[in-house]
């Protein structure tokens, strides 16, 4: 009876294991390419220029030292609960410490979500009359992540061929974009670099920080270990290829993109910077295109994020940290967690404008990445890191979130003052979680 009962929960797991390389380089890219080239467009070329291209690799070059800690903390803990449960068992005594990541990074995911929802509506609706309508476009916003809300309660193995559909169809439309505008151009570089004003290194290095948001996604697959085949194997060939794949679709199209349309119209188009150009140069077909390439884009980021935000949400929720309905599954799938995540990106489409949600994502996901560096340092022998990668990682992790604070204290301190709300609000609830998780242990 016991041989029956061991060879069935064999064939259960190996069931479980529904997604292999490709669905998980597909959440991967679908978390990344998503608000990524289509958000961070407008705001770069506006702060630099000509030199928006070296602001996304040097970005890229800053999510790969993120990487590398997680990939690392990843194939050693083997836990869906990634950036959270990596932390806590790494520091098993500071409650607070886990219980404080926890809401900082589940709500730079609610963040990433409001970013890419409110990228898809912008490029849904820029072929019409009510284009500018900022309430048109955050109901479209709550639309669309109603609609993925809805996807991944349906199913996980639904999902992950919805990805696998969605992103590969993205990549190849987004190659197409590329070598249209590429074959399209109407200036040169060494022209863009005469006609520039006053670019600094310090501006570049801004930019790379705040374009770190949109290479926020490669976590994602350490969420679905559960769901996965050869974790060892498979976690680092998905993320370090998902990375590859995003800082290369990110420089040929914001190079073609220079190249092509004119550098008012980015800037006056933020939003949707690529078809407001792509209209004026390659006509109304190169429009839709591009909002296609888009809508695919934003779409697969919103699933992948739900995904695998969720999950971690609700293993968070069932050490204690959030609400315990939170934890609750129907088929495994964290529903509860799928819907309060939704909810609480529609929230802050209502509330925020794209800078600061860009800049909060991307300040929450530096700030979780260095102390994801930090623990993988901490426990290098463990897990086999190099102590001079983590040392490499932890500087170049502090110095973009320096950067982006110094940014926003020079030019948008209101932003700040924003943005320093949210966080004393999460740390707030943080502590009163922990201090109750702490009381109701000593009860036992």
């Amino acid at each position: 009876m016991t041989s029956t009962n061991n060879h069935n929960n064999v064939i259960h797991r190996k069931r479980n294991k529904v997604l292999g390389v490709p669905e998980l380089i597909a959440i991967a890219l679908g978390g990344m390419v998503g608000g990524g080239i289509f958000t961070i467009l407008g705001i770069s070329v506006s702060m630099i220029g000509v030199f928006t291209p070296i602001a996304i690799i040097l970005g890229g070059l800053i999510a790969s030292m993120a990487a590398y800690s997680y990939i690392k903390l990843g194939v050693y803990y083997k836990d869906e609960g990634a950036t959270y449960s990596f932390y806590k068992k790494t520091f098993p005594n500071s409650p607070f410490a886990a219980s404080l990541i926890g809401w900082w990074v589940i709500f730079g995911y609610i963040s990433t979500l409001a970013l890419y929802s409110y990228t898809f509506a912008s490029y849904a609706i820029s072929g019409f009359s009510f284009a500018e309508s900022e309430w048109v476009r955050k109901l479209v916003a709550g639309v669309v992540i109603a609609v993925f809300m809805s996807i991944n309660i349906w199913s996980v193995k639904g999902m992950g061929k919805i990805e696998d559909i969605m992103v590969y169809t993205k990549l190849v439309i987004l190659i197409i974009i590329s070598f249209i505008l590429l074959n399209n151009s109407n200036t040169s570089i060494p022209v863009l670099l005469q006609n520039d004003g006053e670019t600094t290194v310090l501006n570049i290095l801004i930019v790379a920080s705040i374009t770190f948001v949109a290479y926020e996604g490669f976590q994602l697959v350490i969420n679905a270990v559960n769901e996965m085949e050869n974790p060892e194997r498979n976690i680092p060939i998905a993320i370090y290829s998902a990375i590859f794949l995003a800082i290369l679709i990110y420089f040929v199209i914001s190079l073609g993109a220079i190249l092509t349309i004119p550098f008012d119209d980015i800037i006056n188009n933020q939003e949707y910077a690529l078809a407001a150009g792509a209209d004026k140069i390659i006509g109304h077909w190169g429009t839709n295109l591009v909002v296609v390439g888009a809508l695919l884009a934003t779409s697969s980021a919103i699933s992948g994020t739900v995904f695998g935000a969720s999950r971690q949400l609700a293993v968070i929720a069932k050490e204690g940290y959030f609400p315990a309905v939170l934890a609750k599954r129907v088929n495994n799938i964290p529903v509860y967690a799928i819907i309060t995540m939704a909810s609480l990106a529609f929230c802050m489409v209502l509330a925020g404008s794209l800078p600061v949600i860009l800049e909060f994502g991307s300040v929450t996901f530096l700030l979780v990445s260095l102390l994801m560096a930090y623990a993988n340092y901490k426990i290098r022998h463990l897990t086999n890191a190099s102590a001079a990668l983590c040392i490499l990682s932890l500087i170049g992790l502090l110095m973009g979130t320096v950067l982006i604070i110094y940014y926003e204290i020079s030019t948008q301190i209101e932003q700040l003052f924003f943005i320093g709300g949210l966080y004393t609000l999460l740390t707030l609830a943080a502590w009163l979680y922990s201090r109750r998780k702490t009381k109701h242990e000593n009860i036992l």
